[in-house]
């Protein structure tokens, strides 16, 4: 049974007296039933009237009776005063209770909490549910559930700080307390009350796990600077931030509180707060779908063709890339705001990626739509491939978010088999390159590259060459198959880097060597799973 008792009392007379809403009040009376929350604000108003009209040696009411188990209780503590002690001994008898029963309700309800600033009024009435419902109506999501949430001006805190200490003293006036942690927290009362209405108006339930969520943002301008204050009093808690517009955000407000001595507040802030004369406002209200992954393997057939967008001081090199051609089909399906592309490594400008293809991953943020049969992948895949002739993508899923980590494990350890057309200044014979097929484990230290070293730190890698197997071809060239560890610098490997990379192939055939075509042939990677295409 969770229901107001004579120990509230105190709370319900005081709050109500100093334009406290009555859903307020019940969180500082600690009331855990969320059906309570949801009755109508003026049969809430009517029942605290009735409370405090009753007589006041009865110790339980029956017009607060719910079925709901409580979530948080007061801690009151008795002294050797009785209850008719309470009003001599409290202070209390001097706020009035209109007799007039009606007008006490209908002046009361249309007065902006002093609390709450109308957040646990106005934006709980139908009106303002249905107002957020054609918002995420009007956005064309898929979703089959939701999470809600709220942005709160944090100047709220500083309005039930106020009313905190002066519930406090006045209990303490009484012999009894009021802990602040017992009360209600305003979000979790408030989605007590607008969860049934949205679910209810959407068709879909709430579920704290959900990946599409609905946000309300509210602000009151009226009270903004009411919390100014804390910063010349607290000023360690106030400290800029790059991505905050305000240094007055919520954590930095409810630190700020935490640490002011309450003799400090009550010089700065009304006690109890003063009655504002506008409600909030709800700034925005907006809708975001959890991101979805796509994952696949691509192969690349251009050797002018990056990966990403090369872009150079600003001016765009070539006139597209791997990521694009794949992810503009993508953004289009999904009817996404963004996309982050990632892959088991990348390759040069005018390198090809032949064989399965290398393993590549998509982050589509904040899609429309979000369900995919495994033929409309299929489908998507295909579209893919019909667009371009310079790349191609197979075993197109959708993927988890934890699933993409298997991409990147033991990168080290991974192993990648290339092939290399090599030119020779000397000329060469078969038997003159033919040592290199007996050649296994060859370790390399090799020093970032002067290609890359704009991009990537100064470092000596030391990296493996597996097996390699030549292929004669002329007096100046031939083909070399290599399988090495991932991160291996090919093109290094093969001229030298003007002795960055040591050994290398100019170094072990005592002559100049250089690279003048390189294939990615399979990258060891066993992501994503293999589908039937």
């Amino acid at each position: 049974m969770s229901s107001l008792t004579e120990k509230d009392r105190p709370i319900v007379q005081l709050l109500l007296s100093t334009g406290t809403c009555p859903r307020c009040i019940l969180r500082f009376c600690s009331v855990g039933s969320q059906t309570l929350y949801r009755h109508p604000y003026k049969d809430l108003m009517k029942d605290l009237e009735e409370f405090l009209k009753k007589n006041q040696e009865k110790e339980d009411t029956v017009c607060f009776d719910v079925v709901d188990p409580p979530c948080k209780r007061i801690r009151l503590e008795h002294t050797e005063e009785g209850p008719d002690d309470v009003n001599r001994n409290g202070g209390l008898q001097q706020i009035p209770l209109v007799n007039n029963e009606n007008t006490a309700v209908e002046n009361l309800a249309v007065k902006v909490c002093n609390v709450c600033l109308g957040v646990l009024q106005e934006f709980c009435e139908v009106d303002f549910v249905k107002k957020v419902c054609q918002k995420v109506n009007s956005a064309d999501y898929q979703f089959t559930s939701f999470v809600f949430s709220m942005s709160l001006p944090p100047q709220l805190s500083v309005r039930e700080h106020a009313a905190w200490l002066l519930v406090k003293q006045e209990m303490g006036n009484l012999g009894l307390s009021l802990a602040k942690d017992d009360i209600v927290q305003l979000k979790e009362a408030y989605k007590w009350i607008i969860h049934p209405q949205l679910s209810e108006e959407l068709g879909v339930p709430a579920d704290g796990k959900s990946l599409f969520e609905v946000s309300v943002v509210f602000a009151h301008p009226e009270t903004d600077e009411e919390c100014h204050f804390l910063a010349t009093a607290c000023p360690d808690c106030f400290k800029p931030a790059k991505n905050k517009q305000s240094v007055f955000t919520r954590m930095a407000v409810i630190k700020a509180l935490e640490k002011i001595k309450e003799e400090d507040f009550l010089k700065h802030f009304p006690c109890p707060p003063s009655s504002p004369k506008n409600l909030c406002v709800a700034l925005e209200i907006q809708c975001n779908n959890g991101a979805v992954f796509v994952a696949g393997r691509y192969n690349k057939y251009s050797r002018n063709l990056p990966q990403t967008p090369w872009i150079i001081d600003g001016e765009r090199k070539l006139e597209s890339s791997v990521e694009e051609l794949i992810s503009e089909h993508l953004m289009a399906e999904f009817k996404a705001d963004s996309f982050n592309f990632s892959s088991s490594g990348r390759e040069d400008v005018d390198v090809r990626t032949l064989g399965n293809g290398r393993p590549f991953a998509i982050e589509l943020v904040n899609p429309r739509r979000i369900h995919f049969t495994a033929e409309e992948m299929k489908g998507l895949q295909q579209t893919i491939n019909n667009s371009s002739d310079k790349i191609q993508v197979r075993d197109l899923q959708l993927v988890t978010r934890s699933a993409i980590g298997r991409m990147k494990e033991g990168e080290e350890e991974k192993t990648k088999t290339y092939s290399a057309l090599i030119w020779t200044d000397k000329a060469i014979q078969k038997e003159d390159i033919a040592f290199l097929d007996d050649i296994k484990e060859l370790k390399l230290d090799q020093k970032t590259p002067l290609r890359v070293l704009h991009r990537r730190p100064l470092a000596v890698r030391c990296r493996i060459i597996h097996t390699m197997k030549s292929e004669y071809i002329d007096e100046h060239h031939f083909r070399l198959h290599l399988k090495t560890q991932a991160g291996t610098y090919i093109k290094e490997f093969v001229h030298g880097d003007f002795g960055r990379t040591k050994p290398n192939i100019g170094s072990l055939l005592n002559r100049t060597a250089d690279i003048l075509e390189l294939d990615v042939e399979s990258v060891d990677v066993d992501w994503p799973p293999t589908l039937d295409n």
